[in-house]
């Protein structure tokens, strides 16, 4: 599987647009988005800004905003505003060198090692074989590439599926105006116009995808009843979640510990249910207007919550 735009044509179109005025990169504004994981807090952002207006014609590229959230997921937003809809005579390159190596990749497009193409409609994730950008069978699946188009294309991809990524170079090709043939349906460029960020002979642009290491966070604390009673159950519930992605916990080794003055009490449940570290006491009859102090915890992959509570036994 290849792109649509056939073999040869991009060091073709590269060379023609090499004479078009300078072309630059962009920021973001609002464009609709279809993330592919639950939103996550972004941990780094970058904004590139494009001189406008060389050509009145043709797409003109005015900001570029490249961030990454703590869960890997890259965002590239490319803003062009005289494009306001994603036309079928759109196409959008977005060359990465993924390894920061322009001896190593494409040469043509200085050492880019992936492709994301969006044309027709359809978005595409091909990498650099040698001789071409390609996608064989058995290169695992994009499934995290998806996009979003308004006044501008909106990019989300995982870091892992470019080669697991911590630093890359970038640049994007945004061009209008191919036509298609009636008969094969195959598309043809040579009257489309386009604009380069950055421009043609500025090299590529810089990146670093930084990650804070996740932690998980406690959403909230609730106990049943909300006073321990003596000779009742009491259970304390603590919601725990991840910092990365939002996700909330559903396994863990919890640890439960409940004391009435300096007696310890054993748990009659001690798990994860629903998302929230639980832990159930059976308060002593004769425990009425002593002190329970409990704490529940839970460590999951290394990473742990824990709260603790004192409240007066009714």
């Amino acid at each position: 599987m290849r792109p649509p735009t056939r073999t040869g044509l991009l060091l073709a179109l590269l060379t023609a647009l090499a004479v078009l005025p300078t072309a630059a990169v962009g920021a973001l504004p609002t464009g609709a988005s279809a993330p592919a994981v639950p939103h996550a807090p972004v941990a780094n952002s970058q904004t590139y800004e494009d001189s406008t207006g060389e050509d009145p014609a043709a797409p003109d590229i005015t900001t570029i905003v490249v961030s990454n959230t703590d869960a890997g997921i890259v965002t590239f937003r490319v803003n062009v505003p005289n494009r306001p809809t994603f036309t079928r005579d759109i196409l959008v390159w977005v060359f990465v060198d993924t390894d920061n190596n322009p001896g190593t990749g494409d040469p043509d497009s200085l050492g880019s090692d992936y492709l994301i193409e969006l044309f027709n409609g359809e978005a595409a994730l091909f990498r650099w074989d040698g001789e071409d950008f390609t996608r064989r069978p058995g290169a695992p699946a994009a499934t995290s590439l998806v996009f979003s188009y308004r006044a501008g294309v909106t990019i989300r991809i995982n870091a892992t599926e470019l080669g697991n990524t911590k630093r890359f170079r970038f640049g994007v090709t945004f061009l209008s105006g191919a036509t298609f043939d009636e008969l094969t349906g195959e598309p043809d460029f040579t009257n489309a116009l386009a604009d380069l960020a950055p421009a043609a002979g500025a090299g590529l642009y810089p990146f670093r995808v930084k990650i804070t290491p996740p932690t998980l966070v406690v959403r909230r604390v609730a106990t049943t009843p909300t006073r321990p009673t003596a000779g009742k159950p009491f259970t304390m519930r603590v919601t725990v979640a991840r910092s990365d992605t939002g996700a909330l916990l559903r396994n863990g080794r919890v640890t439960c510990v409940g004391r009435v003055g300096t007696a310890p009490l054993r748990p009659q449940v001690a798990r994860v249910q629903r998302g929230a570290v639980t832990c159930t006491w059976l308060i002593p009859e004769k425990a009425k207007g002593k002190t329970f102090r409990g704490s529940a915890s839970v460590v999951f992959e290394g990473l742990k919550a824990s709260r603790n509570i004192v409240q007066r036994i009714g």
